[in-house]
């Protein structure tokens, strides 16, 4: 198992910021479980502690953007989402301005505390404001190059990432690129495209369906928001049929965002993991993806089911 995507946020930060004066981090409070704090400790006058105000926070940081800074904006991806939205529709999304949204605790991972806390709409909630841009990072490799890319990148992003460590899915080295996904598992039978900890899943699905002679395909598609339509029509045409897996519901997210770049280019028959048009419940985080059918198994069945489509 790998790091928590979170603590590497947190590192990456801490570590540019040592050269880089513009960044600037502000945090809703929760800087202890965001790891924004790891930036705040090192660079306490770069730091702004904004309480728990979520649309004053996005102010604040538009005006820091004004002047020039790279502010990093943190808090829980439910909230930054919903109470953060008008801030990032008016400041990022109007206005155009170099505001990074980090949501923490993306998906179920918040499992505890419940439908309050879970976030499973900030994808579609981020994806249909015009001009910023949407990114799901799966494994510490990817979370590396895509805070980087935030920084280097003069435009609005949301960032998600989860509460928990997740398995690395890329090998040492691996080339990303910006506005692209990346097969990270060739097959010809069916393609499995996942975003965050569902890709891990779907590389355990993989293996699944290999036992059963399936030759699944899999798919890292860390970038939501431009969607790599090349690779998702490549993917259709050479494999014929399609699964998505995400830790958010199946309207608005990753499933919607693939298909809509389907029928735009090689349709295929599509079957779509993740949680059914309803708020989810407190438990563990293993007993969540048990419920809304997001394990491995699930993502395997959507895969034989999508191939007897064919």
């Amino acid at each position: 198992m790998g790091k928590q995507l979170r603590e590497i946020y947190g590192e990456i930060l801490k570590e540019v910021g040592a050269t880089n004066n513009d960044i600037v981090v502000l945090d809703a409070d929760v800087s202890g479980s965001t790891k924004s704090a790891i930036f705040g400790k090192a660079y306490p006058d770069r730091f702004y502690n904004c309480g728990i105000s979520e649309y004053a926070m996005a102010g604040m940081a538009a005006g820091l953007a004004k002047m020039g800074k790279i502010p990093f904006v943190n808090t829980f991806a439910v909230f930054i989402s919903t109470i953060g939205l008008l801030g990032a529709r008016t400041f990022m999304s109007y206005s155009g301005l170099n505001v990074k949204y980090m949501g923490a605790y993306g998906g179920l991972s918040d499992a505890y505390d419940g439908a309050t806390h879970h976030a499973l709409e900030d994808i579609a909630n981020m994806r249909a404001l015009p001009g910023i841009d949407v990114l799901v990072p799966s494994d510490a490799a990817s979370t590396e190059f895509i805070v980087n890319e935030a920084i280097a990148r003069k435009q609005p992003m949301y960032i998600r990432l989860s509460r928990d460590a997740m398995p690395d899915c890329h090998p040492e080295g691996a080339k990303f690129e910006y506005g692209k996904g990346m097969i990270v598992r060739e097959g010809t039978d069916v393609t499995l495209i996942g975003c965050g900890i569902m890709v891990s899943k779907s590389m355990e699905a993989a293996e699944l369906l290999a036992k059963e002679g399936i030759s699944a395909r899999v798919v890292d598609m860390y970038c939501i928001k431009p969607i790599d339509t090349e690779l998702i029509a490549k993917c259709s045409k050479e494999t014929g049929a399609i699964v998505t897996a995400e830790e958010h519901s199946v309207i608005g997210g990753l499933g919607a965002a693939v298909a809509e770049a389907l029928v735009k280019t090689t349709p295929a028959p599509v079957e779509m993991i993740g949680v059914q048009d309803t708020h989810a419940e407190s438990a563990s985080y293993k007993d969540l993806f048990a419920k809304y059918h997001l394990n491995a198994e699930d993502i395997a069945e959507a895969a034989k089911k999508a191939i007897a489509r064919k």
